[in-house]
């Protein structure tokens, strides 16, 4: 998406509701997402890397959520709006790309005291199941690897837009959030009783 249709995009946010749901607005085949399952069109989607954040949110020794990113993922959907439950969902992570406010402490997380980069360079999410809830809401269930652990997962999801997209390609967006307990996976105490896993991406069709 060039500068020119993301200015175009927040110009037409900023000027309301009204206006931000009117394409109209937008710079010529740039299409705004809405909230209709619907538009979330049947196909084999990946994830757009440069609409996608993948948060881990941690316990600061009982004080604080620590938040770090990780900066590189992919994934591909295979998705199915009349039986969303025959959907797929696959994704990798980047262990390396981990960043953090605390000046030098990526590197250490990347390290081999925490994550261990090195060795285990991605985690992976692969899905089992699709659970719908209502028309906005529902849960996937899978399998998430990290350093070389696989234990079950549950992430809820909220589907945030739906769309036409741009470029001829047709998108849909989304907010994800699931909880996993760190000694499954080895992580020491320090990191408290649950990390919280936080994704807001975009996918886009293949053409």
């Amino acid at each position: 998406m060039t500068r020119l249709a993301v200015l175009g995009a927040l110009l037409a946010l900023a000027a309301g509701p009204a206006a931000a749901q009117s394409s109209s607005d937008l710079p010529p085949g740039v299409f705004m997402g809405g909230k209709d399952l619907a538009d979330a069109r049947a196909g084999s989607y990946t994830i757009d890397p440069d609409h996608n954040a993948v948060f881990a949110r941690v316990q600061h020794i009982g004080y604080s959520w620590l938040v770090f990113r990780f900066d590189r993922a992919s994934g591909k959907l295979a998705w199915d709006p009349a039986a969303p439950e025959k959907s797929t969902l696959s994704v990798a992570v980047v262990v390396e790309s981990i960043t953090s406010n605390v000046k030098g402490f990526a590197s250490d997380l990347a390290g081999e005291q925490y994550l261990k980069a090195a060795k285990f360079p991605e985690a992976t999410f692969v899905s089992t199941a699709f659970r719908r809830g209502d028309a906005m809401h529902g849960k996937v269930d899978g399998q998430l690897t990290l350093m070389g652990i696989t234990k079950p997962a549950t992430f809820e999801v909220e589907l945030v837009g739906a769309g036409k997209g741009w470029a001829d390609k047709p998108r849909l967006g989304v907010h994800a959030v699931a909880a996993i307990d760190p000694k499954d996976f080895g992580l020491p105490a320090v990191f408290g009783k649950a990390i919280e896993i936080v994704v807001d991406t975009e996918f886009e069709r293949a053409p």
